[in-house]
């Protein structure tokens, strides 16, 4: 199926992760349907995955952006208004699982809130003008844990039980303008920054194993490039009626009877 998206232009949130991060993911496999990735996040990688990929005819772009600095994302969105008449798509796909608990202060539980949660709300706040000269959309890149909850995680399952209310707000505000909304929930996803938490487990492959059995379909982990294709088709054209939906690629985690495990 071609998804049509040949030449839109995508912010993606989060895209200079680890290769094999969802978001490096997600922004590999814009390029290869021929869309032009613009790229926020801190790292500096991200200069190295900008000359990767123009150096294959893509044009795309990173721009430095610490994501939990309001005014940060504002100046990276100003220079994105300078030099595009539109945003097609935003991917808000940063997200760090902080472990910032009950036990930890006030102040960490704000910091968390502001990555996770808050700069959702300011990339989409300025990047809107953009994206209404598109009738572009915006996905979400949710968590499980707004749903299920998991422990000593304070700041991350609010921020993600946020994304699913901005979610749904957006949809609503956005509707007379075109524009949809929507969020890809995900569960259990074996990516890089996964594999170097199970090594601080002393049996890091039998919890991987303990986690894998509780996954309903084929007791495997999602794939970073499954959750990048759903991803790519929410934003598409294809999906053009969609709109204010929490889409899940998690195996069946969250919904289905736990009566299915073997």
């Amino acid at each position: 199926m071609n998804l049509e998206l040949k030449d839109k232009i995508v912010l993606v949130t989060g895209g200079a992760g680890i290769e094999g991060s969802i978001g490096h993911t997600i922004v590999f496999a814009l390029a290869a349907e021929g869309a032009v990735p613009l790229i926020f996040d801190r790292n500096k990688r991200g200069f190295d995955y900008e000359k990767q990929l123009q150096e294959k005819g893509i044009p795309a772009k990173f721009f430095q952006t610490d994501l939990s600095d309001a005014k940060q994302i504002e100046n990276s969105v100003e220079e994105i208004k300078a030099e595009y008449e539109h945003i097609d798509a935003v991917i808000n796909n940063v997200g760090v699982n902080d472990g910032v608990g009950l036990e930890e202060s006030v102040e960490n539980f704000v910091n968390s809130l502001k990555l996770n949660l808050i700069s959702y709300f300011a990339v989409v706040k300025h990047a809107l003008p953009l994206l209404k000269e598109a009738k572009g959309n915006i996905l979400n890149i949710g968590s499980k844990v707004a749903l299920t909850g998991q422990g000593d995680t304070s700041g991350y399952a609010a921020s993600k039980g946020g994304v699913l209310g901005l979610t749904r707000e957006w949809s609503v505000d956005l509707i007379s303008f075109g524009i949809r909304v929507n969020a890809l929930i995900i569960a259990e996803s074996l990516t890089p920054a996964y594999y170097n938490w199970l090594k601080t487990s002393e049996d890091g492959e039998g919890k991987l194993q303990a986690i894998k059995e509780k996954i309903p379909f084929e007791n495997r982990m999602t794939k970073p490039e499954e959750i990048a294709d759903t991803a790519l088709f929410l934003i598409s054209n294809r999906s053009s009626h969609t709109t204010g939906q929490f889409l899940f690629v998690d195996g069946g985690y969250v919904h289905l009877d736990r009566a299915l495990l073997k």
